[in-house]
């Protein structure tokens, strides 16, 4: 990350003697010494010197020289027309890039022509269509410390999605960090551990303190949202959902200096003192606070296991995902929406019942949703849309396909009139027919516009009656000189007579040499070329005159107007957010009915007191194979006595224990009830014949090896670490898969670890718990606990092969084949055989016929219930004592696993 570039180093000796344009350049660059000043001149943006250097070696372009009386500079500019491709190389090169542009008419001035930076393009601030994921928001994030709290903030700059929360403990707001992925962040200078909480991928930078102040960002979080202290929390949704109403300090400080870095990369400078006009941000209308208790939370372990939105590994289909498979939208604002309701998935059973509501009766009406999907269709991103309008950036094609949009709005309303699920009324009745914009556009723009607003063309005729003048008088002389050539052929005789123009000499008639003594003597000579004479006549000078001011008067004006019309449309911005919102939750639960109605799933029960599937399926993976077998699930919460203490004397069946082969479902079987789980939660039908959910808090996965290398942990290290976060914060509310826990030690600490575990869930933590394991002796474990149960995926060997039937039974497996499992991947057939060979003699040596054993063998013989006798008395008595020192009161989870394992390789 090169962050901070600094001002050119190969600067004249004497700053006094450089040329009016290079100085106006070095100050850019000293003022913005954190980005990569890209300089316009003419046609191109250049850069000079080390940053030319730089540039020509990242874009790959040529490195030229500039040469003036104070030297000779390195210089390499790159095209204004395809300045955005350029822009993405230097972003992924982790530059930030400063645009300056030409802010004065070179014909207005003698000297140097004025130029200011007008935006600072960022990875997490870019607003352009061309470097930005239609699909997915784009979010930059600020983050403060206070000494009790943590402030987060997140600010989508091309949609105007405003986020706020905060909380005590760091591990949640990495959580609600990792939940929206921001592409860069800023944090407090002294702020030296911020960066520890987001993606190596993110850039992250310490901005100006002064954006921080507290009374500097209350200042600028009221000019744009109003009081802090009575900001709403919740979204449009349910903006009410939350008791608390009074933004922290934190998040006000995170807030103001997020608005004021948005501003600094508009143009405006960088903070110093208090909010101005200088880059303001016209369209963010609305600041949404909320409480990451509102939401089911999913870290990001928890949406990398269970491939939300990205698959783990790097084979197969990429789009088969969790998004995927439901993402049957019609439009960019629909998918955005789809995927913010994955991310945060529900906990009030009032606003998921009311989704399933709605989405209940699309599927009903197959004939209104078709239709309903049709006009979906035709809606453009209108909420990248309004911020280009917005910000002024907007062509006149960006208003047409605003009109566009706008246009569907009175035939989908009138497409649901019939609907009475109360949240389809109601967004029903937030789609805002903005008859006036709508007609303002229609009149003012024409249907196909070029792109360029100074080409002209862009103002309808009949909507300004000086423009239709200027217009009619231009044309008029057109014609009129359209006619010249006919009648000046016929006057002078000279067959070969042309009338033409050009941007230097304007109008003129060419007359070749051999025809040089037929002109008349009103001609007037304006070019001698080759093989002809160039004429004007006092009448064509006049008509060229009357052309070209009408033509430049017309031009200026339907500039003007336009600018008029775009003001005036974004003037309504908030009306047309509003509508882009209602629109885009329509778009998802139209493709969550598509996805119910064509793929035969159930809506699902909310409440009870646990999970219960009947004939579940895992929503990807169904898509992937041609059969796939389904399976029920049941997980019950056990009611917690008057006192709040768990019972677990009479815990009902909240931990199962699953064991099976691999390659018999069991990874499968668990991330489908917890996908299932997500489903209904987000307000969407799920795989299954049948299914009642309890709401769960959060979902927590110990899924699958992997390592950080980089960061110096182990496999196993990794393991521990989130398993310590699982047992750490989860609930009874809870919903937490576990699968091979310990695989990364011995089997002798691996065992001691899941056994542990399986406890401490079972009787402190209370989670609904799915516990896939090798360990075969944990099935006994699970006997012994009262709320726990076994589950297994039955498997028939013969000979060397084996048989999977992938459906989940009650009880205990009784065998692995995991060598059958080897051979059917591929092992090669020597290694497969003796594998069999030592698998035999393994076998072999443990069993022992019971008559050649005495009866002080048998009551030595370790069984389940009775652990091994590690050494001698002598030992024995120092293991007592240590184990009579330890305070498991006191202890972490993970202390006390590193203790027991300890523990276990003495007594080994």
């Amino acid at each position: 990350m090169d962050a901070a570039l600094g001002p050119p180093e190969k600067m004249a000796e004497n700053e006094d003697e450089l040329t009016p344009m290079m100085s106006q350049y070095f100050e850019l660059c000293r003022e913005y010494d954190d980005s990569l000043v890209l300089f316009q001149v003419g046609d191109f943006y250049e850069t000079f010197c080390e940053a030319a250097e730089r540039t020509a070696r990242l874009l790959e372009i040529a490195l030229t020289q500039r040469e003036d009386s104070t030297g000779t500079y390195p210089m390499a500019g790159i095209p204004i027309d395809s300045a955005e491709s350029y822009i993405e190389t230097l972003l992924d090169a982790g530059y930030r890039v400063a645009v300056a542009d030409q802010v004065q008419d070179p014909e207005e001035t003698t000297s140097v022509v004025d130029r200011a930076v007008t935006r600072i393009v960022t990875p997490g601030t870019l607003t352009e269509d061309e470097l930005l994921d239609t699909e997915d928001n784009n979010f930059v994030a600020c983050l403060t410390e206070d000494p009790d709290r943590y402030g987060l903030a997140l600010l989508d700059v091309s949609t105007g999605d405003f986020y706020a929360t905060s909380a005590e403990r760091e591990e949640t707001i990495a959580d609600e960090v990792s939940r929206f992925a921001p592409a860069e962040a800023i944090v407090e200078p002294a702020a030296e551990d911020g960066a520890a909480f987001f993606d190596a991928d993110c850039m992250v930078t310490p901005y100006d303190s002064a954006a921080f102040d507290s009374e500097t960002a209350r200042e600028r979080v009221e000019a744009y949202f109003g009081s802090p202290d009575t900001l709403l929390v919740g979204d449009t949704e349910a903006r009410n959902a939350s008791s608390s109403t009074t933004a922290h300090d934190a998040e006000i400080r995170a807030c103001g200096a997020l608005l004021a870095y948005a501003e600094y990369t508009r143009g405006g400078k960088r903070a110093s003192g208090h909010a101005g006009e200088d880059g303001h941000l016209d369209y963010l209308n609305h600041l949404t606070r909320y409480e990451p208790r509102e939401y089911v939370l999913l870290d990001r372990v928890a949406l990398s296991s269970l491939e939300l939105f990205e698959r783990r590994t790097v084979h197969g289909d990429a789009d088969v995902t969790l998004l995927g498979v439901l993402d049957e939208t019609a439009c960019a604002l629909g998918s955005r929406k789809l995927k913010d309701w994955l991310r945060r998935p529900l906990l009030e059973p009032d606003r998921i019942e009311a989704r399933l509501d709605a989405v209940e009766a699309w599927t009903h009406d197959v004939q209104t949703r078709e239709e309903a999907r049709d006009l979906l269709r035709d809606v453009y991103d209108i909420e990248r849309l309004v911020a280009r309008i917005s910000r002024g950036r907007a062509n006149a094609r960006d208003l047409r396909s605003l009109k566009t949009t706008l246009d569907v709005v009175p035939d989908l309303k009138a497409a649901m009139a019939d609907f009475d699920a109360e949240l389809l009324v109601e967004l029903r009745d937030d789609l805002d027919e903005l008859a006036d914009v709508r007609e303002l556009i229609g009149r003012a723009i024409r249907e196909d516009p070029p792109r360029e607003i100074t080409e002209g063309d862009v103002i309808q005729r009949g909507y300004d009656e000086e423009l239709d003048d200027l217009r009619e008088t231009e044309r008029e002389g057109k014609a009129w000189i359209d006619d010249l050539e006919q009648q000046e052929r016929e006057r002078t005789g000279i067959g070969s007579l042309k009338v033409g123009h050009n941007s230097v000499h304007g109008y003129y008639i060419e007359v070749t040499n051999p025809n040089l003594d037929a002109v008349p003597d009103d001609y007037e000579r304006r070019q001698t070329l080759k093989n002809s004479e160039r004429f004007y006549t006092p009448e064509l000078k006049e008509r060229e005159d009357e052309i070209l001011r009408a033509e430049s008067r017309a031009d200026d004006l339907e500039h003007e107007l336009f600018r008029d019309v775009r003001s005036t449309v974004a003037a309504e911005s908030e009306r047309v957010q509003a509508v882009a919102d209602a629109l885009a939750r329509l778009d998802v639960l139209a493709a969550l009915a598509e996805v119910a109605a064509t793929r035969d799933y159930a809506r699902p029960e909310i409440g009870g007191e646990g999970i219960h599937i009947e004939g579940g399926r895992h929503p990807v993976v169904e898509r992937t194979q041609q059969s796939f077998v389904p399976n029920d699930a049941h997980l019950e919460r056990a009611a917690s006595p008057p006192s709040g203490e768990r019972d677990t004397a009479n815990a009902a069946d909240s931990f199962a224990v699953i064991t099976g082969p691999n390659m018999s479902g069991k990874s499968t079987y668990m991330r489908q009830v917890a996908l299932i789980t997500v489903l209904a939660q987000t307000g969407s039908f799920v795989p299954a014949a049948s299914a009642r959910i309890a709401p769960v808090d959060r979902i927590f996965t110990r899924v699958g090896a992997s390592d950080d290398i980089a960061g110096g942990r182990s496999t196993f290290m990794v393991e521990m670490t989130e398993l310590a976060a699982i047992l750490e914060s989860a609930t009874d509310d809870s919903l937490v898969l576990l699968d091979e826990v310990g695989r990364g030690t011995s089997t002798t600490d691996g065992l001691a670890i899941a056994r542990a575990v399986t406890e401490h869930v079972h009787d402190e933590v209370g989670a609904l718990t799915l516990f896939a394991t090798h360990h075969h002796e944990l099935t006994e474990t699970a006997e012994e606990l009262p709320g726990a149960f076994n589950l297994h995926f039955a498997a028939e060997g013969t000979g060397e092969d084996v048989t999977f039937d992938h459906e989940v039974r009650r009880g205990a497996a009784t065998a692995s084949y995991g060598v059958q499992v080897a051979r059917e991947a591929g092992v090669p057939d020597e290694v497969v055989g003796r594998a069999r060979e030592l698998l035999a003699e393994a076998e072999s040596a443990d069993v022992e016929p019971a008559d050649e054993r005495s009866a002080d063998d048998s009551k030595d013989e370790p069984t389940a219930d009775s652990p091994p006798k590690a050494v001698a008395d002598g030992p024995e008595d120092e293991l007592a004592a240590r184990l009579r020192e330890v305070d498991v009161a006191t202890m972490t989870p993970l202390e006390a696993m590193n203790e027991l394992a300890e523990l276990t390789r003495e007594v080994e």
